[in-house]
């Protein structure tokens, strides 16, 4: 139903001018890494969708002590200004706004799931998948195990917990469960790293997950947008990968503290070319993906 009215209003606006009042949901109920990712993320989507004639942006943040903030801006300072109020009062703030849609910003598990569901009891429509999906997505062995079934081709993997055993032979990747950005990601090719490899994983996750190492091909990146019922896949991005995408491959710090994606630099990152052979073939088995999933 929500995105009934939100594709009502956009036609509105196409038709007579309407101005959509979009609200960025960032920052995280878990911790300020989390912040800081989210942040670097949604500073990009506001200056690229900066458009006075379209949009009437505003910008909820959340902090790890759950608390909710309404700043102009995601500067540090615009941070620290902007009053911070418990979750009633935010609500009310929200209410307030009268917003046509929501774009969640928001990436610990939390954010992704619970903070979502809150805009479903308000009614507010938002880009992405709803809760369930989002849970679904951000547990690697259970969105494998789906894809597989749907005909996606997948490594051979298995879920361990602390003092199992692994029966994957080497070399394998061992990885959180549930974590992103490769953290405690580590590629395993003598037995006597297996336990360190365990131990890692375990460090930001109750499971691990260990699966084959596929040996080095290309890496690219699929995203899909479902209008109207129909999937449209976008161009790829194709990453510079040595062995596996490690968190430094990713993720950096500036000088100021501020985290920076490595992937933004050409040589780390490129679009690759609507004409080459591996296009055709990574979109057909990234169309399987959104309906096996639910998205």
């Amino acid at each position: 139903m929500e995105q009934d009215r939100l594709q009502h209003r956009q036609a509105r606006r196409a038709r007579g001018g309407l101005i959509l009042r979009v609200l960025h949901l960032v920052g995280s109920a878990v911790s300020t890494f989390y912040c800081d990712l989210s942040r670097l993320y949604a500073q990009d989507c506001l200056e690229t969708t900066r458009d006075e004639t379209r949009y009437i942006t505003h910008i909820a943040y959340v902090t790890p002590d759950g608390r909710w903030r309404f700043p102009v801006g995601l500067a540090r300072e615009a941070l620290e200004v902007a009053p911070s109020m418990p979750l009633a009062e935010a609500i009310g703030q929200l209410t307030s706004l009268r917003l046509d849609v929501m774009v969640p910003q928001m990436f610990c598990l939390p954010g992704m799931t619970h903070y979502r569901g809150l805009f479903d009891l308000l009614g507010v429509p938002y880009v992405g998948n709803p809760p369930d999906v989002m849970a679904l997505t951000a547990d690697k062995a259970k969105a494998k195990a789906v894809v597989a079934a749907a005909g996606v081709d997948v490594p051979r993997g298995e879920v361990l917990r602390s003092g199992e055993s692994p029966s994957i032979g080497l070399p394998a990747i061992v990885k959180p469960v549930d974590t992103d950005n490769s953290v405690g990601v580590t590629l395993v090719r003598d037995p006597a790293a297996y336990d360190g490899a365990l131990q890692a994983a375990l460090v930001h996750a109750d499971k691990a997950l260990v699966e084959t190492y596929v040996e080095l091909g290309r890496e690219v990146r699929c995203g899909i947008l479902a209008r109207g019922g129909r999937l449209t896949c976008l161009p790829l991005e194709e990453y510079r990968v040595d062995a596996v995408r490690g968190h430094a491959d990713k993720l950096d710090r500036s000088a100021a503290g501020e985290l920076r994606l490595v992937a933004k630099d050409t040589p780390n990152a490129w679009i690759v070319d609507r004409d080459d052979p591996v296009t055709e073939a990574v979109w057909a088995a990234a169309r399987r993906c959104p309906h096996a999933l639910g998205c």
